[in-house]
């Protein structure tokens, strides 16, 4: 199912993932037994089997806490936001922008971000991955309506979702005449 092509708008986060440990940004392909395959968000676009215990978190489940009546706000509504103020690239540079101006960045585009949970280096993902998302994936930033009813069916994100209907087949068997 991950492997829909006509996802349009921020609905396209659900095939996007960050691997705890690797740099920049994967479009998951699909659950395999051992993992998931993966291919890199980039010009290489190289296919990488990630392992069952590697920490994958699909952008469309993150969000960034805030102190408002919120306590958090999808990482996609932010993105959304950095789009409307900065267009298609943020310029500031992660490396050499001082802490005091990615805070002033995140507090451009969300001004009630929740200063105490979230850190410099949150802030830096952010526009790394906004960044990448807008170079290599621009259809993810194409509005389409009904974009709020995304969650209709699930996605299968690990080998544990795809594996639990393949135990119970065998208990739904019939006779094979």
């Amino acid at each position: 199912m991950s492997e829909k092509v006509e996802s349009t708008g921020m609905d396209l986060l659900k095939e996007v993932a960050n691997v705890s440990g690797k740099p920049g940004l994967f479009r998951i392909l699909k659950p395999s037994r051992a993992g998931v395959i993966v291919e890199s968000l980039d010009e290489k676009r190289e296919k990488t089997l990630i392992g069952p215990t590697a920490r994958v978190s699909v952008l469309k489940d993150v969000s960034i806490f805030t102190d408002g009546a919120e306590e958090s706000v999808a990482l996609s509504d932010v993105f959304l936001k950095i789009r409307e103020i900065h267009g298609e690239e943020v310029t500031l540079s992660v490396k050499t922008s001082s802490d005091k101006e990615l805070i002033e960045f995140l507090a451009e585009v969300l001004p009630d971000f929740d200063r105490t949970k979230v850190y410099v280096s949150d802030i830096k993902k952010v526009i790394t991955w906004y960044n990448l998302l807008s170079k290599y994936t621009p259809e993810a930033f194409v509005a389409t309506e009904g974009e709020t009813e995304v969650a209709a069916e699930p996605v299968a994100e690990t080998p544990a979702v795809e594996e639990a209907p393949a135990k119970k087949a065998p208990k739904k068997e019939k006779s094979k005449a």
